[in-house]
């Protein structure tokens, strides 16, 4: 899936989180996360995130994650809603999801 815009999904409120993504400058895959819960979830945020993007076919990608508290199933709908409307798709064309 090619990043077409820079996109939004998310709230900062609390148990949430808001996922930001836009087309890299140098085709790669940059992640930043940014959370209330680093020092403990930064590792399985990052992994739920990274694995959400591959199953989605997003190679190359800057994505920023302000995250609250939110519950895997929360990041992977947050990342999955920013990246269609970066992508301007409304079609589910990714792995089993």
């Amino acid at each position: 899936m090619i990043i077409k815009q820079r996109s939004y999904a998310g709230t900062l409120e609390s148990s949430d989180l808001l996922v930001e993504v836009w087309p890299s400058e140098d085709d790669s895959l940059d992640i930043e996360i940014t959370s209330s819960v680093e020092k403990q979830f930064d590792d399985l945020i990052k992994k739920v995130v990274t694995e959400t993007l591959s199953e989605m076919g997003v190679q190359t990608a800057t994505v920023n994650i302000n995250d609250k508290g939110a519950l895997d199933c929360v990041i992977r709908a947050r990342v999955q809603a920013a990246v269609m409307r970066a992508a301007k798709t409304e079609e589910m064309v990714w792995g089993n999801l």
